[in-house]
């Protein structure tokens, strides 16, 4: 509970997550601790430029998860969730990871909001 009260979540603004019920929801467990479309806290519009998600996490998920030759769907299952509890342990990574945020940021200030991608290198964290 404790780690909740400091955190912040950062929200996707997909508009199906965007209903006065999920915006409540949001208000009432983070107060002024959400960041997207419909807070007080705005986030651009997208952006995955600046998104952990969307520029490490899925594509060194992928990356990851087909390293191993994949015949059945509960093999991709036991890979995806290997691959996750491998990133949930790899503090190093998270913390590198994080520390870009900053980086595309001020990219991203510097391009007054344009796209920057091309211009930085792509995440090499690795999990293994």
């Amino acid at each position: 509970m404790a780690t909740r009260i400091a955190m912040y979540l950062q929200h996707d603004g997909a508009p199906s997550h965007c209903t006065r019920h999920v915006m409540q929801h949001l208000n009432d467990t983070f107060p002024n601790r959400w960041i997207g479309r419909g807070s007080t806290i705005n986030w651009p519009p997208r952006s995955p430029d600046i998104t952990p998600l969307d520029f490490c996490l899925w594509g060194l998920m992928k990356s990851e998860v087909y390293r191993k030759k994949v015949h059945i769907l509960e093999e991709l299952l036991i890979n995806i969730l290997d691959v996750i509890a491998c990133i949930k342990e790899s503090q190093d990574a998270l913390k590198r990871t994080t520390r870009h945020v900053f980086t595309r940021v001020a990219n991203s200030i510097d391009v007054d909001g344009g796209i920057f991608e091309h211009s930085l290198y792509p995440c090499t964290n690795s999990v293994t």
